[in-house]
């Protein structure tokens, strides 16, 4: 059944006028009938991420991965060329694949025995002579996404042959995303295999978290900011001068935070950021990573980063290094996420232990922080499915920092992109990503100008 098929349910006609005012329906996190809509309107046109190069750095190399609830196989083919093939054969659609990682020149269906090489292509069928004398291999290699994309290293697929390209989906947002990618010549190096696991909350939970959720940290993870893992600067509460919110930048959305007049470069030690250097970027981007604590973000629908600095003891120093987490969707009320851990490319050996040690112990399915999201964040989902908000239309409130609410006003001199607010007492990137949001989901563009 074609998407077009599918109407937009009738819990979000009219959500526009909610968005307007900060609200948000509560069906959005919990509805069958949105989710459906979702894979088909939003997972089956947008750009999602489904690796990182090195992760498949040799001829033959793949991994499985998901767009939407769909599986592919990420594979780098004889060519060098990079393919992201459904996985299931022509034949009758079993799995042609059924490990999460290796090498292979190509598949053969443990159904039948068709035959693939790793480029896709159809190159033997059992029995043919006898049975498919006529057929056109040909005809017959697997589908593949129609757009497969590396962008510095990250490779991004998208199902819609009428797609926009990657650098114009990304937009003015590429100012922000290259900051995070490009800070040394050789990139970043993603360090040991992603972990992953499931939680019992909508995939936008995550997605709009990362968009600068900034006043819940100060509440949900006052464990780690008690223990002294992170610095108050860091994680507690949001006000004037410390942290940026910028949002309305080509339909994403990034938080920052500062240390006024000193120059924490995410935190960094001196051995690594001796190979920091302009390079891509021009000084501007440059001179914010300096000035950063951190920096966290969402690229729509589903893919985050946050570059910061953490420890994993109070007697340690910090080190920085950058997360990457993909919000898979699971079904309206869970999701699985997905969770790579990178840090520069040229740093040594001994720091890339450090960084991977310490991303782990704070956002992995036993870091300090994860466990204080995946906490609260099913409460939601629970919240959204009950009789209650849908016979009372339950809206929620997203209306921190907006008009009357706060007498911060977006800085007019910014040298980025995006809307741009010199606190980060406000919920902006989370409206500009359920503005996104609900555009993808009706095929409407909606003008809202009363931001924070």
């Amino acid at each position: 059944m074609a998407e077009e098929a599918f109407a937009v349910p009738a819990s979000i006609e009219g959500m526009v006028d909610d968005l307007r005012q900060g609200l948000l329906p509560a069906a959005i996190f919990h509805d069958r009938e949105i989710y459906e809509l979702e894979l088909r309107r939003i997972f089956a046109k947008c750009w999602v991420y489904v690796g990182h190069e090195t992760e498949i750095p040799n001829r033959g190399d793949f991994v499985t991965r998901n767009i939407g609830e769909d599986p592919f196989v990420l594979i780098r083919d004889e060519e060098g060329e990079l393919r992201v093939l459904l996985n299931a054969c022509r034949h009758r659609g079993a799995q042609i694949c059924r490990v999460q990682a290796g090498n292979a020149k190509g598949f053969v269906c443990p159904f039948h025995g068709w035959a693939y090489r790793n480029s896709g292509e159809l190159i033997g069928v059992p029995a043919r002579n006898q049975g498919y004398a006529a057929l056109n291999l040909e005809d017959w290699s697997l589908f593949a996404a129609p757009h497969v994309v590396n962008y510095m290293g990250l490779i991004f697929a998208n199902l819609d042959r009428e797609a926009v390209s990657f650098e114009e989906y990304l937009g003015d947002y590429k100012w922000y995303f290259d900051i995070q990618f490009a800070l040394s010549e050789g990139g970043m190096e993603v360090l040991g295999e992603p972990h992953r696991w499931l939680v019992a909350a909508n995939w936008k939970q995550g997605a709009e978290n990362f968009c600068g959720d900034s006043s819940h940290t100060q509440m949900t993870h006052r464990s780690v900011l008690d223990a002294g893992i992170i610095e108050t600067a860091a994680a507690g509460a949001p006000k004037e001068g410390t942290g940026l919110h910028i949002h309305d930048c080509s339909g994403h959305a990034i938080s920052i935070r500062q240390l006024p007049g000193e120059a924490p470069f995410i935190s960094y030690p001196e051995e690594v950021t001796r190979h920091l250097h302009p390079g891509v970027l021009n000084q501007d981007q440059f001179d914010l990573a300096k000035r950063s604590l951190l920096q966290n973000g969402t690229l729509f629908p589903n893919f985050s980063f946050l570059h910061i600095g953490l420890s994993d003891s109070p007697q340690k120093p910090q080190a920085g290094f950058l997360t990457l987490r993909v919000w898979q969707p699971k079904g309206p009320g869970q999701m699985e996420i997905w969770n790579w851990v990178l840090a520069p490319k040229e740093a040594s050996l001994e720091y890339k232990q450090r960084a991977y040690q310490v991303g782990m112990s704070s956002f992995s399915p036993s870091g300090s922080f994860e466990q204080d999201d995946v906490a609260v964040w099913p409460g939601v989902t629970r919240s959204a499915g009950t009789v209650f908000a849908e016979l009372n239309k339950v809206r929620f409130n997203y209306q921190m920092g907006m008009g009357d609410m706060s007498s911060s006003k977006p800085l007019a001199d910014w040298v980025g992109p995006g809307v741009v607010n010199s606190t980060n007492a406000g919920e902006g990137g989370l409206r500009t990503f359920h503005k996104t949001w609900y555009e993808r989901m009706t095929n409407t563009k909606v003008e809202i100008c009363d931001h924070d």
